[in-house]
């Protein structure tokens, strides 16, 4: 007994040294209870045990806000099925240690080191004394959003498309959670392509994916100094927010843009539409690129050139510390001006009138790197057990990588095998390659010395 409670106690000491791990076991059982609830005869419409594959890959998919699905969610699962995933979807977005720490909260009325620690972790907040006002600012952000999002929604699916009162509601706040956690988990069949005209659901929809994808930090600061100009006239955003905003304003512009004038003669996607509606659903689309994962135009349609678009906006993805996944957008801004420095010849990497670290442009290159390479490998993996084409196969890596949830239509072809790798691209995409390794990491290590420095011939 006296050598369980030291091998516990020694589990916890590690727990308390890394809090990252305690995210990647945290986010683990929550995916393994999930994949358990999801594997019940009642989970299902027609009452049979769900194969633990497919419920291991729903569920995944669920806590780490993809998406993707290699059943119908509207038609397969039953009610409690659809509302196990509902719940998924709300505490992968909102993070488990933050679930954690806000009971706490609620319970003691303080927060304990340990879960501040833990909080630290998934929030990716700079002082523990800032934890407690993070985790409200979080917990109100949400629920606001997605109540107004939800009541938008369900006054639509009521007035303008007849649904009863139970089931526009239902609808309405399915799809709230679901777009500000930036699942795109959907109810229906063919998504939203049913809504692909009419701006009073795609609007919403982008709205709340733009803003769970932004970033909680981002949008902490936005209120926050909305409020300190009311007082002092003017306002100073940290270049962390500036270079979110700018960067997302970019991205969702040129994938606007592009996709427009790709796909705007194509009649199985923007070919039919009037003008409006082209840039409409040019617009909607660019957005869930974002790492949504909700489409109303039909994907496998698309162009290839607009098909490797795509994966470009989901690779980068949204800003850190929300619901989005990708590479973030501050790592690509990060190592675009890195470049811009290196062709220019200067000393240091400077961006909106501040220098850059040195370990910020090293943490950014390697994100970078592992998410190529988890790419590339998965990619080879994959056509190796199917006869899809590379592009249809690469989008579908890529977007269980960025834990975005579009897809061409071959994810219910792929085999079993391909499914568990799909799976573990969703978890370390939603995780991020950085935090996953530190929690693999046994201990940190610090060098006592420098070696004589040598410069390799580089190009």
């Amino acid at each position: 007994m006296s050598g369980l409670v030291a091998w516990a106690r020694t589990r916890s000491s590690l727990l308390v040294a890394h809090p990252a791990r305690a995210v990647v076991v945290a986010f683990a059982v929550a995916v393994l209870a999930g994949a358990g609830l999801l594997s019940l005869p009642f989970a299902a419409e027609d009452g049979s045990a769900t194969g633990f594959v497919t419920a291991l890959f729903t569920s995944t998919s669920a806590v780490c806000v993809t998406g993707l699905a290699v059943v119908d969610t509207g038609s397969y699962w039953s009610g409690f099925g659809e509302g196990v995933i509902l719940a998924l979807i709300q505490v992968g977005g909102f993070g488990i240690m933050t679930m954690a720490s806000l009971l706490a909260l609620l319970v003691s009325g303080r927060l304990r080191l340990r879960l501040q620690l833990h909080a630290q972790a998934e929030t990716r907040t700079l002082g523990i004394g800032d934890v407690r006002r993070v985790l409200l600012g979080v917990a109100g952000t949400t629920l606001v959003v997605e109540f107004v999002v939800g009541a938008v929604l369900a006054l639509r699916f009521r007035y303008g498309y007849g649904e009863n009162a139970g089931s526009a509601l239902y609808l309405g706040y399915f799809h709230a959670v679901s777009a500000f956690n930036n699942a795109g988990f959907g109810l229906h069949a063919d998504n939203l392509t049913r809504y692909a005209q009419d701006a009073w659901v795609t609007l919403p929809v982008a709205a709340a994916v733009i803003l769970g994808g932004i970033g909680f930090p981002v949008m902490l600061e936005l209120l926050r100094h909305r409020r300190r100009r009311r007082t002092t006239g003017r306002h100073n955003w940290t270049l962390h927010t500036r270079l979110t905003l700018i960067t997302t304003a970019v991205l969702l512009t040129a994938g606007t843009v592009l996709t427009c004038l790709l796909e705007w003669t194509n009649p199985g996607t923007l070919g039919p539409h009037t003008a409006s509606g082209k840039i409409l659903d040019g617009f909607f689309h660019s957005a869930m690129s974002r790492t949504a994962g909700f489409n109303s135009l039909d994907i496998g349609a698309m162009h290839a050139s607009t098909l490797l678009m795509t994966c470009v906006l989901m690779f980068v993805g949204g800003g850190s510390a929300g619901t989005a996944g990708g590479i973030k957008v501050t790592t690509f801004a990060v190592l675009l001006v890195a470049i811009i420095a290196e062709v220019r010849g200067e000393p240091h990497s400077t961006v909106l009138g501040r220098r850059l670290a040195p370990h910020t442009l090293r943490q950014a290159l390697t994100v970078a790197l592992l998410g190529v390479g988890l790419v590339i490998g998965s990619t080879l993996f994959l056509l190796t057990l199917t006869d899809e084409p590379l592009e249809a196969v690469l989008f579908e890596v890529v977007s269980a990588f960025a834990t975005v949830g579009l897809s061409t239509g071959i994810t219910a072809d792929i085999p079993t095998a391909g499914e568990l790798l799909l799976t573990g691209l969703m978890f370390v995409g939603r995780l991020g390659p950085i935090t996953l390794v530190s929690a693999l990491a046994l201990r940190e290590r610090t060098r006592r010395y420098e070696l004589p420095e040598e410069r390799p011939v580089i190009g």
